[in-house]
């Protein structure tokens, strides 16, 4: 390992700040070391109590225009609010008006966001099937050629991006399991999952590492992103409460993504306690117990680890962590 900037970039979390404040944080994250942002794609936040959800490629293209980063979605669902199509067009606008620092990430969605639009709404399996069609068509469209689609789920007819930027930008799958990683490795140029157990994530790496190796691709040169969500402040007493506020949904120890309302998480917030995020959150005021455990993750492979931090006051805990944790990480 040698010293460096480490590759420690931002999450922005829209369903928490409104987006004038939020592209003020990205700019403040920056200047204090912090190595390009992700911000998530929602069209309401989890509980009613975070607020806010504001149209992430709108917010996106503020964040390129007031940094000199990477401006990443991790992750848009193509597949239920967006045609594959609509999403294509949008990153492919994003990545020529800022070349070079945009990347694409994709999810299968969850029932909060993606119900909205009406419709049935399916079980994991398909929802996934949904995912990699829809990827297909964005990378078809991502050659800038004319191209059609006749899918299971998806239809386009023949048509291209007219706007295109020099390269397409790199498409990179959300994921939690090993045989989504493994595919993702074998069709896409990255992946992106939330951090839990060293050895969990360990495996998804492996797994994608081989997908890729499968189709004669070295994995060496794809990425492996890991979003850590955190809560940290002076006061551990403080750092278990902020955690417990703000970001409930992060000691849920279930799968969410069957969960339409954002009452219906307020509901099942009243029973989540500090140690329900054991694993999952690191609630610490201690700033060594934060750098070993973003240090741990680049140590495994990780090619960006990107930060979540629980309390409402991010101003502070950026100047902290930029002054006194990214310096120290290895890379």
């Amino acid at each position: 390992m040698t010293s460096g900037k480490a590759p420690v970039g931002y999450s922005a979390m829209l369903e928490r700040f409104a987006p004038s404040e939020v592209v003020e944080l990205t700019v403040a994250a920056e200047n204090a070391g912090f190595d390009g942002v992700m911000a998530d794609d929602h069209f309401q936040p989890w509980t009613p109590h975070q607020g806010q959800s504001g149209f992430v490629w709108n917010v996106m293209t503020a964040m390129a225009e007031r940094t000199r980063g990477t401006v990443g979605v991790g992750a848009t669902c193509p597949s239920f609010r967006w045609h594959p199509a609509v999403v294509a067009q949008a990153a492919a606008t994003l990545e020529q008006l800022y070349p070079g620092r945009h990347w694409l990430g994709v999810g299968s969605g969850e029932a909060v966001s993606e119900h909205v639009v009406g419709g049935y709404w399916p079980e994991a399996p398909q929802r996934i099937a949904r995912m990699f069609e829809a990827i297909e068509i964005i990378q078809k469209l991502f050659t800038g050629r004319d191209v059609r689609h006749d899918g299971r789920f998806f239809t386009l007819e023949r048509s291209r991006l007219w706007t295109m930027p020099a390269a397409p930008p790199p498409v990179y799958v959300a994921t939690s399991g090993p045989v989504t990683a493994r595919r993702a490795g074998a069709t896409c140029d990255g992946m992106i999952t939330v951090a839990s157990t060293l050895e969990k994530v360990a495996t998804l790496f492996a797994r994608f590492d081989d997908g890729a190796r499968s189709v004669g691709k070295d994995p060496a040169v794809l990425a492996k992103i890991v979003q850590v969500h955190l809560s940290w402040a002076p006061d551990p007493a403080q750092a278990a409460a902020q955690a417990v506020a703000e970001w409930p949904n992060g000691g849920m120890r279930f799968s969410k993504a069957d969960i339409r309302s954002p009452h219906d998480f307020e509901q099942l917030a009243r029973m989540v306690r500090p140690e329900d995020f054991e694993g999952r959150v690191l609630i610490s005021a201690d700033l060594d117990a934060h750098r070993h455990e973003i240090q741990s993750y680049l140590d495994l492979g990780a090619t960006h680890v990107y930060l979540h931090q629980a309390g409402s006051d991010q101003r502070t805990w950026i100047d902290t962590f930029g002054r006194e944790v990214l310096p120290k990480l290895a890379v």
